[in-house]
């Protein structure tokens, strides 16, 4: 793959190039065999090859590049990360959680079916990242260290727990700084953690690498929720492909509510330069890194 950060500056070269292996990859995921029922996979199908960013199996890509490795060789990993986000979101918009009817521009899953559907395939898609993850890294102290990162981040301590206290944050609780960041630390950050360290892991990557990608991952998911409050409250439903101005209705804790629009896109600039910053011990290898800290502080939903 061609690695000339002057010529691809854009997502439709720094993402872009990855995107067919990845949606060939996720589709070639969802053959489940003649014994999953037809709904449940047509549920499965809907929520996971949804039109995304795909943000997180590119991070998985992008990491083993800026660590040497091969990045098809981490298709595997990619897919397992976009499968636990897409049962993550699958949930999350289910009416006991967040409630929304709208997701990347169409019907949320237990709108498009209904809602014991959508739970079934989100119940699915977390078991089969774990399916997929194991059977695609062929050493097993490589696949076990892989299992056990992609875990942690989707468990109760890290995305999970970070949901809870998300929700928790609408009724009661402290309203402060530290506590919106411990939340969003957890319910976004550890999955962007975690793409990172899988490409790390697959490609063999060195603990000053692995040191500098889990700073990087720490500035970057944070910084991709400072923004997605800020679209939350600037954007149109259209621009955003979900409902705008849902979390001010529902009494969130956000960081425009907290520290003002200004203040919010101040903390977001702050991040974006940090994130590239340790993007660059990777000098040319890690170009597409170092944009992607850029591109999440100008995308638009």
């Amino acid at each position: 793959m061609p690695k000339n950060p002057e010529m691809m500056t854009d997502s439709a070269s720094a993402i872009g190039e990855f995107s067919p292996l990845i949606e060939a990859a996720l589709d070639k995921a969802c053959d489940f065999g003649p014994n999953c029922p037809v709904r449940l996979a047509e549920a499965i199908r809907y929520s996971l090859l949804a039109p995304g960013k795909r943000l997180r199996p590119a991070l998985v890509l992008m990491a083993a590049e800026a660590c040497g490795g091969d990045p098809e060789m981490a298709l595997g990993p990619a897919v397992a990360v976009e499968m636990i986000h897409a049962y993550s979101l699958i949930h999350d918009d289910l009416p006991a959680m967040d409630d929304d009817d709208l997701r990347r521009g169409r019907a949320t899953t237990h709108i498009q079916f209904d809602e014991a559907t959508a739970i079934l395939a989100g119940d699915a898609l977390q078991a089969e990242a774990f399916r997929v993850l194991a059977e695609s890294i062929p050493d097993p102290a490589k696949a076990i260290e892989a299992v056990l990162t992609l875990a942690r981040a989707a468990g109760a301590s890290a995305l999970v727990g970070g949901q809870a206290d998300d929700l928790a944050a609408e009724t009661g609780g402290p309203r402060t700084l530290t506590h919106l960041e411990h939340i969003h630390r957890r319910k976004t950050g550890a999955l962007f953690a975690a793409s990172l360290e899988l490409g790390a892991i697959v490609s063999g990557a060195t603990e000053p690498m692995r040191f500098a990608l889990s700073n990087y991952a720490k500035d970057l998911g944070l910084a991709f929720q400072v923004v997605d409050d800020l679209l939350d409250m600037t954007s149109s439903d259209t621009s955003l492909g979900k409902r705008a101005g849902k979390d001010a209705d529902r009494g969130k804790l956000t960081y425009p509510g907290l520290l003002g629009l200004d203040e919010t896109r101040a903390k977001a600039q702050q991040l974006v330069e940090s994130s590239r910053g340790h993007a660059s011990v990777f000098g040319e290898a890690g170009w597409r890194l170092t944009w992607l800290a850029g591109y999440v502080l100008e995308r638009t939903h």
